[in-house]
């Protein structure tokens, strides 16, 4: 048996301007910029409440478009039932899978990022 939940969700910019991008973000959500800012680091996580899902504004080179991230205690398996569910592997990073669902969305995998998890997650059991 494993858990999973859902983590983030991460709206991919392409932009050479992430600040302003993430500025939109957080006016738009209600959400407030971090008080210290990497934007080098390619991404800004928007402050949400404790617990919440976090929202993530991301510099990429692809389309702009949203995803979100399914965190779990066990990438493996976690990435054994989405294939079930019908979705298919994109890549396997270090820390992470990015898979893409029957519809063409992508999502990411990857380990428990905020507080609450075992408390909050969704057990699954294992499929014969």
């Amino acid at each position: 048996m494993h858990k999973s939940r859902l983590g983030n969700i991460v709206i991919d910019c392409q932009t050479d301007d992430l600040l302003s991008q993430a500025q939109f973000w957080s006016d738009a959500l209600g959400y407030p910029m971090p008080d210290e800012l990497d934007v080098d680091s390619g991404y800004i996580q928007l402050v949400t409440p404790p617990g919440d899902v976090q929202v993530i504004v991301q510099r990429v080179s692809h389309d702009p478009r949203a995803h979100f991230d399914i965190e779990t205690d066990s990438i493996e398996s976690e990435v054994a039932r989405m294939e079930q569910l019908g979705a298919t592997i994109e890549s396997r990073n270090d820390g992470w899978t990015v898979m893409q669902a029957p519809s063409g969305h992508r999502f990411c995998v990857g380990s428990p990022y905020r507080s609450g998890f075992d408390d909050n997650a969704n057990t699954w059991g294992n499929r014969a």
